[in-house]
C-alpha cells in the first residue's frame, strides 16, 4: 500500500460567506498540495466538516476534487460513523467513484466494546474490495481502539491495510508496529507527533498543517522515511510552533484562518464550529508570517 505512505493532507472544504461550498478556493487548495509535494488527499474528512455537509454536497465535493486532480495522486475518501450497516452501503456506493482507499472512523457516541468495533469493521472489510484505513481518534470518538483491536483487525481483514493512530499514545502505536503485518502501514494523526511517529517505525501521517504548509511537511514526512533525521528536525521545528495553535479553538477553525493568510479560501466555518478568537487568530498570523520570511 506504498500509495498510502509518505505526507497524506485531511482537505479542508472551504466556504463562501453564505456557507455555500468554494469550490474556487478548494481548485486553488487542490493544486497547493499537487505543486508542493503531497502525496495523496484526503476528502471528507473531520477536518473537511464532513459531519455538516449534506449527501449532495459529499458528491459534488469528491467529484470535483477527482476531476481537479484528474489522477495525479491518489485519493481517499473519509466515510465513517456509528451506525454500520449504513456505513457499508456507504462503502458499496462509493466503491465505483474514482477513489483509492477509504479512511473510516471508529464508531463514535455509541461507546462500543472492543468486540463491537471488531465486528463492525469486518463487516465493513465484507462490503467493498477497496482499501480501508481504520481512525483511531479517542479524544474525538470517546472510546480507544486498543492495539490488539488493531492488530486482529490488521491479520483478518484482507481490506484493512493501514490504521490512523491519533490516540496520542507512542506506547500503543509501537505495539502496532512491532506486531503488524509486513505490508500494514501505521499512520499518524497527530501533526506535531509525526516525526516521532515515524522515527519509532511509522509510515507517514495524514495532516492537517499541511493544507497551509504542504511543501514543508512532505520534506519533513519524506525525509524521515528516508532517514533524514537533520533535515526532518529542520522543518518539524519550523512547523510545531504553528501547529500548537491551530488547534486551541478547535480544527479546521485553525488552519482555516492559516489558509485565508495565504490567500486560499475564507475562514467561514459551518455552526455548531465557530471562528477562532482573537488571541488565537493574532498567534496564527505571527507563525504564519514568520514561516512566510523564510519560504521553502
Amino acid at each position: 500500500m506504498n500509495k498510502f505512505k509518505g505526507a497524506g493532507v485531511a482537505l479542508i472544504t472551504p466556504f463562501k460567506s453564505d456557507f455555500s461550498v468554494d469550490f474556487i478556493a478548494l481548485e486553488k487548495l487542490v493544486e497547493h498540495q499537487i505543486n508542493n509535494g503531497t502525496n495523496y488527499l484526503v476528502v471528507q474528512g473531520t477536518t473537511g466538516e464532513s459531519a455538516t455537509l449534506s449527501s449532495k454536497e459529499k458528491i459534488a465535493v469528491l467529484d470535483f476534487v477527482v476531476e481537479i486532480n484528474a489522477g495525479r495522486l491518489p485519493v481517499v475518501l473519509g466515510v465513517g460513523g456509528n451506525n454500520t450497516i449504513e456505513i457499508g452501503k456507504q462503502l458499496k456506493s462509493w466503491e465505483k467513484s474514482k477513489i483509492d482507499g477509504f479512511l473510516s472512523v471508529s464508531p463514535y457516541y455509541n461507546k462500543p466494546s472492543q468486540k463491537g468495533i471488531i465486528n463492525h469493521y469486518t463487516h465493513l472489510n465484507s462490503c467493498t474490495d477497496l482499501p480501508i484505513i481504520l481512525y483511531n481518534v479517542p479524544g474525538r470518538t470517546s472510546c480507544n481502539m486498543t492495539s490488539n483491536t488493531t492488530l486482529e483487525l490488521a491479520h483478518s481483514c484482507n481490506n484493512v491495510v493501514a490504521v490512523k493512530e491519533a490516540s496520542g499514545d507512542l506506547e500503543q502505536i509501537m505495539t502496532i508496529i512491532q506486531n503488524k503485518p509486513n505490508d500494514f502501514l501505521v499512520i499518524s494523526g497527530d501533526d506535531a507527533l509525526t516525526l516521532p511517529h515515524i522515527a519509532i517505525g511509522g509510515h507517514g501521517a495524514i495532516s492537517v498543517v499541511a493544507n497551509a504548509f504542504p511543501k514543508r511537511f512532505s520534506i519533513m514526512v519524506n525525509a524521515a522515511l528516508k532517514g533524514d533525521l537533520e533535515l526532518a528536525n529542520k522543518k518539524h521545528y519550523e512547523l510545531f510552533p504553528v501547529i500548537k495553535h491551530l488547534f486551541v479553538d478547535g480544527n479546521p477553525g485553525g488552519i482555516k484562518h492559516a489558509l485565508k493568510l495565504l490567500n486560499i479560501g475564507e475562514d467561514f466555518v459551518r455552526l455548531p464550529l465557530v471562528n477562532v478568537n482573537k488571541d488565537t487568530a493574532d498567534n496564527i498570523y505571527s507563525q504564519v508570517a514568520k514561516l512566510g520570511e523564510a519560504i521553502v
